[in-house]
């Protein structure tokens, strides 16, 4: 083989590696900027953010089952509490880049009535999300939901299956007030949650 066959096939294989890298990307967060309509009343805000007026949001439904830890979790206990859904993938790297900036919230707002849980997605067994959780610090529970299930109870056009991750905040009254479908800084996953906490 000659030395041009062999640049031509290295040039071949790297931009199919840069192709594959860009679609898993893509995978990942596609859809941040879609997945709206249906009947949520959300407004789209100016820093990725829609919101929904406090009268006019949707009932968010219960979610239960079991944690990638092996416990159970109904978020129906969480009533008369605000409420951040995190959906989230160790496979996804905008997740991993966003992770500890939800830890550094969770552990400001947590005394202050809200919690946090996660819906880890899309992995085929609870081992590479223990290791997402020890890596990155993350002490609220997540769901293991493998196959989309729990994101499914949601309504029409609150969460777009492909845009992972994706955030929900819930308020007091157990209604869907604010949602990203993108990944979060530490400042706009505060954004998100300064409002409803300063609900009456």
């Amino acid at each position: 083989m000659s030395a041009r066959s062999v640049r031509s096939r290295v040039a071949v294989l790297a931009i199919t590696s840069a192709a594959v890298a860009a679609l898993t990307l893509s995978a990942c967060s596609s859809g941040g900027m879609s997945g709206g309509g249906g009947d949520t009343n959300f407004v789209p805000g100016s820093n990725g953010i829609d919101t929904a007026a406090q009268g006019k949001r949707s009932v968010a439904p219960a979610l239960s089952g079991e944690t990638i830890d092996g416990k159970q979790l109904d978020t129906a206990d969480y009533k008369g509490k605000i409420l951040v859904i995190n959906v989230w993938g160790s496979w996804c790297p905008p997740c991993r880049a966003e992770a500890k900036n939800f830890q550094t919230v969770y552990d400001d707002v947590k005394g202050q009535g809200v919690e946090f849980v996660g819906i880890n997605t899309r992995d085929t067994s609870t081992t590479p999300a223990k290791a997402f959780e020890k890596e990155f610090g993350v002490t609220y529970p997540s769901l293991y939901d493998p196959t989309g299930k729990q994101m499914l109870r949601f309504g029409k056009g609150t969460l777009n299956p492909q845009a992972i991750p994706s955030t929900l905040v819930i308020d007091r009254k157990g209604k869907i007030a604010a949602r990203a479908l993108a990944p979060l800084s530490e400042e706009t996953l505060r954004s998100m949650i300064k409002p409803v906490l300063a609900e009456k």
